[in-house]
Order: structure tokens, then sequence, then C-alpha cells
């Protein structure tokens, strides 16, 4: 079974950078598309970015030129650079995974990292 775990989270001040990272357990599972998502106080969990294994990438439009998703395949791991961070980047991100084992579809959560953008 893929595992995730989310590192890279903390407290930043406004206009400031954070790379968060997520690293998926080795298996014989085939990951199609890794991503981050966020959940805000308050608010549902929304798309941030995700990345296909060929490298096509997918942005909300809230983090456009701010944020950059990138990946490494083997071993598989997703990275999110977030910079121009604002408050309302403030949010639990969580990384999720997408892919197949024996022909059966799944995804994956990984338990989330907090962000925080003081004000």
């Amino acid at each position: 079974q893929v595992q995730l775990v989310e590192s890279g989270g903390g407290l930043v001040q406004p206009g400031g950078s954070l790379r968060l990272s997520c690293a998926a357990s080795r298996s014989a599972a085939t990951i199609y598309v890794m991503g981050w998502y966020r959940q805000a106080p308050g608010k549902q969990r929304e798309l941030v970015a995700d990345i296909t294994r060929t490298g096509t990438t997918t942005y909300a439009d809230s983090v456009k030129g701010r944020f950059t998703i990138s990946r490494d395949n083997a071993p598989n791991t997703v990275f999110l650079q977030m910079n121009s961070l604002k408050p309302e980047d403030t949010a639990v991100y969580y990384c999720k995974t997408s892919g197949a084992s024996d022909y059966r579809s799944f995804e994956v959560w990984g338990q989330g990292t907090r962000v925080t953008v003081s004000s």
C-alpha cells in the first residue's frame, strides 16, 4: 500500500517562501498523478496544483505565477515551491496521489502539513 509523508510546512511572513515535499513509499503501484490540496480554516479542501507522471501541471488560479509543482518518479516524490506567500495561503496542505495497482485505481492522501502566513 502506498503511504505519503509530507514535510516543509511552517510559519512564514507575507512575501516569504516555503517548499513542501511529499514522499511516497516504494510499491508495485503505478502513480499517475500527484498533487497538493489545501484546507483553510472554515473552508473546504481545494486543489492547489497537480502534476502527471510526464510532467503536465495544473494550478489553481489563485497560485499561478507564485507556486511551482514538480516531481521525481523514482522515488515518487512531489514538491510544491511556494513563493510570494500571502496570508490567504494559510492552510493545511495535503499531498494526494492517484494511481493503479493490479488494474485497480486508488487515491491516497497524506496527513497534511500546516502552512501559516502571518499578517
